[in-house]
């Protein structure tokens, strides 16, 4: 296993997450606001989301799945819900990767059921050549190529998510 250079260093990382959370606090402004981060992967990006944030917010999180090392199964999984209520709520769902879109649009089929007031996506990067179904996010961080990224949350056989930085994985034979 090999991790190649960056893709993105922890300053450009950390400026992206202030550029996010400056506009998120603008737009929940005097609102209700529930974050929820999408374990495992998203929990980094979420930590350093939320203390940006300057709106008073609630904090939740979602452990759901739908890979296997580096392919997708189709198959979602909820491993751990949340506990939070959803209804009549302002909810921004925070998520790694957006890659196939099968995670995030089940997440946000079954959110919407709740009732929120509002449900808005947030995520670090946009795999969009990979996207299968399509969901609207609402804050983006950085668009990548279909390339396999570890680092800063994001993982390989639930490794190398410790990296402060966002680098391109190549897997040794």
């Amino acid at each position: 296993m090999v991790v190649g250079k960056p893709l993105f260093t922890v300053n450009e990382i950390q400026d992206k997450v202030k550029e996010l959370a400056e506009e998120i606090s603008r737009d929940y402004e005097g609102k209700d606001l529930l974050v929820v981060s999408i374990l495992r992967g998203a929990f980094m990006f979420t930590s350093d989301l939320v203390r940006n944030i300057r709106v008073p917010l609630t904090l939740d999180f979602v452990h759901a799945s739908s890979y296997v090392k580096t392919s997708t199964t189709g198959e979602v999984k909820i491993h751990c819900d949340i506990r939070e209520p959803i209804r009549g709520r302002d909810v921004l769902l925070v998520e790694d990767i957006i890659d196939t879109g099968v995670t995030l649009n089940y997440l946000r089929e079954r959110f919407l059921q709740k009732e929120p007031r509002s449900l808005r996506i947030c995520g670090l990067l946009n795999k969009k050549p990979r996207r299968i179904v399509e969901v609207p996010v609402d804050y983006m961080g950085f668009d990548i190529p279909d390339i396999f990224v570890v680092g800063y949350g994001l993982d390989y056989d639930n490794k190398f998510r410790n990296l402060p930085y966002v680098a391109i994985f190549k897997k040794s034979d």
